[in-house]
């Protein structure tokens, strides 16, 4: 019986797996915490954007 747990304490096999589990869920936790400290600089700088373009003269003067 000790034969058998010794050997199951040196398998790794999974332990890559869980490697990537553990980096994924930091990642998207990262994301998740930056997510709504980006958001009203994003939504400010596209706003002014529209109302640039939309107070934009798009008219040409080709072959005048």
């Amino acid at each position: 019986m000790a034969l058998r747990k010794l050997k199951f304490s040196k398998d790794e096999n999974g332990a890559v797996t869980i490697d990537w589990v553990v980096i994924t869920a930091g990642i998207i936790g990262l994301i998740i915490a930056i997510v709504p400290l980006v958001e009203e600089p994003v939504g400010t700088v596209s706003g002014r954007t529209q109302t640039a373009l939309n107070t934009a003269d798009a008219t040409t003067t080709f072959g005048s």
